[in-house]
Order: structure tokens, then sequence, then C-alpha cells
């Protein structure tokens, strides 16, 4: 902790790399969550690798590492691949994922073979362009990571400036199309951010990971939101503590790439979101699957004893007309108790008042619901998944009023159904 802190404040080599890496990690999640939600995903990994040949290109033109004639080296080319996939998805039957696969190929293959003939050049052994295949962001020097910050800086500016052209034609271009955003342009503009992100980002991780550095905080925010807004938001801030932790955690040791160190950084933040985030989480679903299981347990537990139409009832007949596993049963027991839905005595279970009137209520909503599903055309009016959430002998009573109302009329349309509600106090449904 005392290196890290000490080259932060020592080393301006340290400092430079930590402001690009921060910046082109927001610009990187800002950038890949347009990129994930109009499927673009895979069009970044072909950018990446086909910004090879361009970089090599432009070696072999200047016959020295000239930082910014490269970037435009790696932009023409990544642009020509962008381009090139484009047109082939549009004027011939070859699918998106068929292009992006063929593109990225022939791109990379056309790099690995430049990249050897550079290695064969008097000047090749100086170049250092096998860094910008895994990344090096320690090579960077102080006007090299001044470009990149310019450049992931204007990124983000323009991309918020877009932000409602973009959102409208991400998620309807026809109506985008409709109320005159022109469509072309926009789309043409976009490909030339992605590709001028992932062209600033190779130095720093690389052309084989720099799609996971677009990518990754852009998956891990849609975790957390259904807004745009909040996960452009997200995926920008996960972006940037990506790349800040990373380029940190390469100055541990000598001679580690800080591009892999950021990529791991962004997937950690990914499994971490992925398995805990409210709502998507796979442990959050866990959990309400399990709280849902338990519900349904109960439901089945007390409309059996209420259906069996004795006052008590031994716990193996229950089991028997009760399909629930025994670990299960025994907690919804315990809780059904706790309740006051059920009495135990011995090995016999009796249903308590209030148990009797949950398990009308159930017996209630669960008839209403196969109504619902008989005629939605004609009960419109029904809204079960409201009575669903809330419980029956809870409701106020211009609630109960509306929910005898409405039984009246299906009682009306459909007298052999025999609906009907009694009075507050027994409230005894029957259909």
């Amino acid at each position: 902790m005392n290196h890290i802190w000490h080259s932060i404040i020592n080393d301006g080599n340290t400092q430079w790399v930590l402001v690009s890496t921060l910046l082109l990690g927001i610009a990187s999640g800002v950038l890949g969550s347009f990129a994930l939600l109009r499927k673009q995903s895979l069009i970044g990994d072909a950018v990446a690798h086909a910004a090879l040949p361009g970089i090599c290109f432009a070696f072999m033109f200047m016959g020295e590492k000239n930082f910014l004639v490269l970037l435009i080296g790696a932009a023409a080319t990544g642009l020509l691949a962008a381009y090139t996939i484009q047109f082939i998805t549009s004027t011939t039957r070859i699918k998106e994922d068929t292009a992006i696969c063929l593109v990225l190929s022939v791109f990379f293959g056309l790099g690995i073979v430049l990249l050897t003939k550079v290695a064969q050049m008097s000047t090749g052994n100086k170049s250092g362009l096998d860094d910008f295949i895994f990344g090096q962001a320690a090579s960077l020097v102080g006007r090299d990571v001044q470009l990149m910050g310019i450049m992931a800086t204007s990124l983000i500016i323009i991309t918020v400036l877009l932000f409602k052209e973009l959102k409208v034609s991400t998620f309807d271009p026809q109506f985008a199309k409709g109320i005159g955003i022109p469509l072309g342009f926009l789309n043409f503009t976009f490909a030339s951010l992605l590709v001028i992100t992932v062209v600033v980002g190779i130095q720093a991780v690389g052309v084989i990971l720099m799609a996971a550095l677009l990518i990754t905080p852009a998956i891990a925010a849609r975790f957390w939101t259904n807004s745009l807004k909040v996960m452009v938001v997200l995926s920008g801030l996960i972006g940037g503590i990506s790349g800040t932790v990373g380029t940190l955690g390469s100055t541990l040791g000598k001679g580690l790439s800080t591009g892999p160190f950021i990529v791991l950084t962004a997937t950690v933040i990914f499994l971490f979101s992925m398995l805990f985030s409210p709502k998507r989480g796979l442990v959050s679903i866990w959990f309400r699957r399990f709280k849902n299981d338990d519900r349904l347990a109960q439901k089945i537990l007390v409309k059996s004893l209420y259906e069996s139409k004795q006052t008590w009832i031994s716990k193996a007949v229950l089991s028997e007309i009760c399909s629930i596993a025994p670990i299960r049963r025994k907690r919804v027991v315990d809780k059904l108790i706790k309740e006051e839905f059920i009495l135990i005595r011995g090995e016999a279970i009796s249903l308590t008042p209030i148990g009797r009137r949950k398990a009308e209520e159930y017996i209630l909503v669960d008839g209403l619901l196969e109504l619902k599903e008989m005629y939605p055309a004609e009960l419109p009016f029904l809204d079960v998944s409201e009575m669903e959430k809330q419980q029956l002998y809870d409701l106020s009573k211009e609630q109960y009023k509306e929910l005898h109302s409405k039984m009246t009329q299906i009682h009306k349309q459909y007298p052999f159904l025999n609906i009907h509600l009694s009075g507050r106090g027994g409230q005894g449904y029957e259909l």
C-alpha cells in the first residue's frame, strides 16, 4: 500500500497513466452501454483487432513510433473494418456475426504479417509495436497520455451532447427516422466514436483485451438499473474504477501489464453485479424464488386443510395430500403457527379462524384468476394481480366495497358461477 501511495505522489509517469486510464475507462463504459444495447458488442472486438494493420502501416510509413500517426493509422483500418461489416450485412445474406468473424480474422491476420515485416526492418527492434497486442500503459510518455486524455474527454462530451438522439435511435430507429433524425449519419457517427474509443485504448489495454473494457462495464451496469441514463453513468463509473484500480494494481510489481489488471478489475465488478444486484442478481433471484416457493407451499397447505372438511387432520395424512418437501413443510408449518393460522396438538393440525379466512382468500383469488383467463375480454375491470398481493380481510371498507361490486357484476354476467361475498364478519367466499 505504501508503494502505491509513493508511486501516486512522486512518480509523474504513474500520475499520467492513472489519469489516462481513468478517462479511458469512463469513455469505454459510456460508449459500451450504447454498443451493448444496439447489439454491436462484437464490432468493438473486430475494430480492436483491425487496428493492428493500421498501426503497422503507419510505422512503416513514418519509420518511427509517432503515437499520433499510429492512432491515425489504427483509426483508418478500424473504420474500414466497421464499414466493411456494415456493407457485408446490408448487401449480402451473410449475418452480422459471420461478417464480424470474417473481417476480424482477415484484418488481424494481416496485422500479424505486417508485424513480422516490421520486425525485419532496421528500426523494427525499437518499434515496441508488440505492446499494442496486449497493452503496455507504462510505456506511454506524457505527450501520449495528454493525447489520450484529450480524445477520451472529447468522446465523453460528444456522447453527452448526442445522448437524446442516440437513445431514440437505439430503442426505436423507425420513430427516430420519422421525427427527422438523420439515422444514417448518426449510425456513422456512433461507429466512428466506437472506433476512436477502441483506438485510444489499445496502447493501454491492447487489441485483444480492449473489447472486454468496452463491454464488461456496460454489462455490469445493466444488472443494476432499467434506466438508460443511470446505466450510462454507472457504466462510466465502473469503467473509471476499473481503469484506476487496474493501473494501481499493476504498480505492485515490475513487468506487470496494466491492461489485464484493468480487465480483471472490471470482471470482478461484473461478477459481483451478476450475483448480488437487487433485481437481476443470481442470489436475489434465488432468494425471491425461495420465498415464492415457501409462499406457494403455504397456500397449498392451508387450502388442503380447509378443503379436507375436517377440524383436525393428522400430519401423516397432510404429508400425503400435500406434495411438499419435508424440510420446506416444517419451515412453512412453523411460520403458520407463528402467524396464528394453524394449531398443533400432538400429531394433529387444525386451522384457526384466521387461517380459515386465509384459505377462503386463496380459494377466491385462485377462482378469479381462472375466470380472468377464461373471460379476459368480458372481465377487463378485474385486476387480480393486486388482489393476490393483498390480504382480503385487511382491506379497507372502500376496497371491500369495490371488490363486492366487481363480484356482483360477474354474478350478473355469469349467474351459473354462483360467486358471492358474505358479510364482513364471516367473509365466506364461494365459487
